[in-house]
């Protein structure tokens, strides 16, 4: 009658009364995927798995579930199991592990096209970084022409002083002759 919530409660309930049933933790997962809350999904169907390791439809669960999280590899491994314990069942065989090894093969083409790309990029980021000389004579000029204008500005130093009454003054004083007001109605900042 799709009142998830309710059966999950009355799961929780019997399981309080019967821990070791796996049967309850594999339903239980079962409801969490129709709710789409796939890490409980997943934890319920492991512990089924680890209550009851022979049961088939606990491993199929687990597949399911893991599947839900886009863990493809381990939802191949644990339908694998599942034909392992029951190998005659065709839902497994057909859609399962069939739907779990096409997602696996789009998840490695996906990947190699994604590596392909990044090379691709990389190549023409390589390509487009044009040779500088650095050692031209434009260059030298004006990196001295730089370092010029630094040595002018430190020679210089700048100073702002705030009053207590908050009136702002700003004062350049010189290496030689620094201007220092009283100090007792100013506070310094750089």
């Amino acid at each position: 009658n799709y009142r998830y919530r309710e059966a999950i409660h009355k799961w929780d309930e019997a399981l309080q009364l019967t821990p070791e049933d796996a049967t309850l933790y594999e339903m239980k997962s079962q409801v969490l995927m129709s709710l789409h809350e796939m890490f409980p999904a997943v934890h319920a169907a492991e512990m089924a798995v680890r209550r009851n390791p022979r049961s088939w439809d606990a491993w199929q669960t687990l597949g399911r579930a893991q599947l839900g999280l886009g863990e493809i590899a381990l939802a191949i491994r644990s339908f694998q199991v599942s034909l392992h314990i029951f190998p005659m069942n065709p839902e497994v065989w057909k859609e399962d592990l069939s739907w779990a090894r096409k997602l696996h093969e789009q998840q490695k083409a996906t990947k190699t096209e994604a590596v392909q790309a990044l090379a691709r990029e990389k190549e023409l980021a390589q390509e487009s970084i044009p040779d500088y000389d650095f050692e031209s004579d434009e260059i030298v000029a004006v990196c001295a022409a730089i370092a010029e204008k630094e040595k002018a500005l430190s020679a210089a130093k700048t100073v702002v002083i705030v009053s207590a009454s908050g009136t702002v003054e700003t004062v350049t004083e010189k290496e030689d002759c620094p201007t220092a007001p009283d100090e007792t109605l100013f506070i310094r900042a750089r």
